[in-house]
């Protein structure tokens, strides 16, 4: 087996940069295989924050790539490949039609769903379309539902020897691949028995991410809250079970509140963990109390309804954006493992720049896939056929470029600001 970023040497434990190296040319380009090297990429909602984010990031990585943005408006689709350069095109796409997608698939080497939002959405046609044209496939789904719906697929895509990755952007994505490195070195380098772990994530208003990661945000607070026990399922209610949690030096401790992610459910079945929970926050604090607010006194039936979210989203979009200017956009996630022998371990990752982020980690996936990481099938980023665990050290450093704090497999008490013991409650 090859050696883990959990044997990081020492200073490279903790990788720390400016936000300026996330937004210049100062990144590790990628020298893919000679038969992937100038693969056509189409990446879904490539006009929008998070495929844009996406695109430019794989444009950097790997330059000799061909990237088709894949959009609705030709407009924007113009402006993007005029950033992006030569290597570059816009394709008219509408995903919920399938000849125009599988029109749209028909050239390309490998497709990045980033056409959200995935809540409330009944069936998975770009992976539908993918395997009937076999080209790679990868999404950045963040929700429940539509990330197993996708695994439902795997037989098919299997007999279509085609690679494909649900859940595989930041989070879910990159949280998903260091919970199972914490817990692959808790069972083979210190024979210790994993009991539970927690997946923690703080955005500052909205990231900068668009109006998708608004609509994703309200419509999971009509989502009931599954987490897992001690090995049972247990629903509750969204954004309550608040945690103040240390984030570390450059995001300090913020609350989070439990949110209904895939994660959770991928994790337990996976990695075998008797109990996953998942909590949210961001900043400023009252933009806790509204979420909570929403909670308490909209319908559930209201807030799973993408029309009248819809309509929320359109509402709110212009304060949201003010406030970002003031609260800008930094990210952090930090995943805690706690074992049978009283043994705790994190991982934790902070950016200043969610919309530069979640392109690193995205892009990060997508030259896996191209590197011949993924099998044949469909695949969550902590399942070793979806990400080799040979290669889950690469792609945590891609993804990580440009991080302010990037910790693997260390002691709490290393990382936050004001540290002490965790204890060993039945809270998930």
């Amino acid at each position: 087996m090859a050696p883990s970023l959990l044997h990081f040497k020492t200073a490279a434990a903790v990788a720390v940069a400016s936000a300026k190296a996330a937004e210049n040319d100062n990144v590790s380009r990628v020298q893919l295989p000679d038969k992937t090297r100038n693969s056509r990429v189409l990446v879904l909602g490539g006009t929008g924050r998070v495929g844009g984010s996406t695109a430019t990031a794989l444009s950097k990585l790997c330059p000799d790539l061909r990237i088709v943005v894949g959009g609705r408006n030709r407009e924007k689709g113009a402006a993007m490949v005029a950033t992006l350069g030569k290597n570059s095109e816009f394709a008219e796409v509408n995903i919920n039609n399938k000849d125009s997608l599988e029109a749209a698939l028909s050239d390309v080497d490998l497709v990045v769903h980033a056409a959200g939002p995935f809540q409330q959405s009944q069936k998975c046609t770009v992976l539908e379309a993918a395997i009937e044209t076999q080209t790679a496939y990868l999404d950045v789904c963040d929700d429940t539902n539509y990330a197993f719906r996708a695994k439902s697929f795997k037989d098919r895509a299997v007999d279509a020897n085609i690679p494909a990755i649900t859940t595989g952007g930041i989070y879910p994505g990159v949280s998903n691949v260091m919970a199972a490195e914490l817990v692959r070195a808790a069972r083979s380098e210190s024979k210790t028995e994993p009991e539970r772990l927690r997946f923690s994530y703080y955005t500052a208003g909205s990231g900068g991410a668009g109006p998708t990661i608004l609509a994703t945000s309200f419509l999971l607070l009509g989502e009931e809250v599954v987490a897992y026990n001690k090995g049972q399922k247990i629903k509750l209610k969204p954004f309550t079970g608040m945690l103040n949690v240390d984030f570390g030096k450059g995001i300090g401790k913020r609350d989070v509140y439990l949110l209904n992610l895939p994660e959770v459910r991928s994790a337990h079945e996976v990695l075998e963990v008797p109990t996953v929970s998942a909590r949210f926050g961001t900043a400023p604090f009252f933009w806790n109390w509204g979420m909570e607010a929403m909670t308490n006194l909209l319908p559930a039936e209201f807030l799973r309804d993408r029309s009248k979210v819809q309509q929320l989203v359109e509402w709110f979009d212009p304060l949201v954006r003010a406030v970002d200017g003031i609260a800008g956009e930094r990210v952090s996630m930090r995943v805690d493992l706690e074992c049978t022998n009283e043994r705790s371990t994190l991982a934790l990752f902070s950016h200043r720049r969610l919309s530069v982020a979640v392109g690193n980690a995205t892009a990060a996936f997508a030259v896996a896939i191209l590197e011949g990481s993924t099998q044949p099938g469909v695949w969550f980023p902590e399942e070793p056929e979806g990400i080799a665990v040979e290669a889950r050290e690469e792609l945590l450093k891609r993804a990580a470029q440009g991080a302010i704090a990037f910790v693997m497999n260390k002691p709490p008490w290393m990382v936050e600001t004001d540290p002490k013991e965790l204890g060993l409650g039945i809270y998930v």
